[in-house]
Formats: structure tokens, C-alpha cells, sequence
């Protein structure tokens, strides 16, 4: 058994351009339990490294195929992929990137031996529901918590708070609104549907992982308000 400290494990992410995947990549970097850390991008992005335990993927999350030879020790995943409807151009586009990626990439990491997997989803997610979002959060849900891995955390954060423009995305309006009106009321606003730090999420996944609960395990954003702060 390594000592406390030891770096012994590997993880990998999957959205480090977000911005709770902005967020948790310096964790994973400065965690002293992880020796190398995998990142797997769409395109090569400025500003992401260089760092000794990093090293960027560029890959096509559509035909995504990975293998024990590609990552030959990968135990952690973390998969912070997203987008908007208005941003991906459809509902078809939208799936592809808030589905099909997320699913490409879990399949493929757990063929490679992970064993551990933490994904971002959303506040309402439901495989029933009858809205487009939350049912294909909820279809996302539980396609990955199917594929076998040993643990695996669902992070259902409430709207973000995070400096988008800062990472070159657009800013979306539902989470500027919400922060500014609820602003002066915050403290009375059930901490469950509370406006949420995106460092808040990144950390709070990144300590449930290493809870490694057997089995699927909702990480509700409840749990996580105050993950992000000093």
C-alpha cells in the first residue's frame, strides 16, 4: 500500500476548457496522490502546460477509441464536456457534445482500466423528464453509471458562477441573472438551488473521488456549496 503522499495514480480529464474542468486541472496538477495527469482536448488550446505530470491529448471525442497502450495506467476520469443548445447550433449538436462525448469518453477510459469515474451533469437531471436538457442529463446519467466502473460520482451542480468571458466562452445569461437577482438574497436561498462557485464543484469531485463510494453516487450541489471557498 503506498504511504500517504506517494503519487501512485493516474488521472485523466476530459473538458479542461470549461469552467469547472478550468478549475479542477490545477487540483489534479498540485494533488501529490496523482503522478501524471491526461488531458484530452478537441483542439490544441493556448495556456493549458506546460507541466511535468501533464500531458495534452488532442483527440475526436465522435470516434473516440482508447486503449491500454494509449493511456497504459489511467485510474481516475473526470469528464466536464459541455455545451449549450445556442452554442452547439441544435438539439442534434447539443446531444452529440452532452451526450455522445461524455458516454465516448467513459467507455473508452474504463476499457483502459480506470476505475474511478466523476462527471459534471446538472441540477434536475432526470432519464423521465420530459424537458430535452434534463432528460438527456438524466440519459447520460445512466449510460455511464452502467459501465461497470467501481465508483462513480454524478456532480448535479445548480447554475454556475465563473468568469466565462475569462476563458473565451460566451457568458450565459440564465447564470448572470440568477446571480444578480439572488445577490442580495442568498443566504435565504436553499443552499440546493443556490448559484454555485465553479471551483466550488471542481473540488467537492475531486474529494468524492477520492471517497471512492462503491457503485453510482449523486453529489448534489447542496453538498458541494462551500467547496470553493478559502
Amino acid at each position: 500500500m503506498a504511504t500517504p503522499g506517494t503519487a501512485t495514480r493516474v488521472a485523466l480529464l476530459a473538458g479542461a476548457t470549461g469552467l469547472i474542468g478550468h478549475s479542477l486541472l490545477p487540483l489534479l496538477l498540485a494533488d501529490a496522490r496523482y503522478r501524471a495527469v491526461h488531458v484530452l482536448l478537441r483542439r490544441a488550446v493556448p495556456g493549458i502546460g506546460p507541466h511535468p505530470k501533464l500531458t495534452l491529448h488532442t483527440v475526436d471525442f465522435a470516434r473516440l477509441q482508447l486503449s491500454a497502450a494509449f493511456f497504459p495506467a489511467v485510474d481516475d476520469v473526470f469528464i466536464a464536456l459541455g455545451t449549450t443548445i445556442k452554442v452547439a447550433g441544435s438539439e442534434a449538436a447539443f446531444r452529440q457534445v452532452d451526450f455522445d462525448f461524455v458516454v465516448n469518453t467513459a467507455r473508452a477510459t474504463r476499457a483502459a482500466g480506470a476505475t474511478r469515474l466523476a462527471v459534471v451533469s446538472a441540477l434536475g437531471a432526470d432519464a423521465h423528464s420530459r424537458g430535452f436538457y434534463n432528460r438527456g442529463k438524466g440519459d447520460r446519467q445512466a449510460a455511464v453509471g452502467a459501465m461497470g466502473y467501481g465508483s462513480v460520482v454524478l456532480a448535479q451542480p445548480s447554475l454556475l458562477v465563473g468568469d466565462r468571458a475569462a476563458l473565451g466562452q460566451p457568458v450565459r445569461a440564465g447564470e448572470v441573472w440568477a446571480t444578480r437577482l439572488l445577490g442580495p438574497f442568498m443566504g435565504l436561498v436553499p443552499k440546493g438551488v443556490r448559484p454555485i462557485q465553479a471551483s466550488a464543484v471542481a473540488k467537492a469531485m475531486l474529494a468524492a473521488s477520492f471517497e471512492a463510494v462503491p457503485g453510482v453516487r449523486i453529489l448534489g450541489s447542496a453538498r458541494m456549496q462551500g467547496s470553493g471557498q478559502p
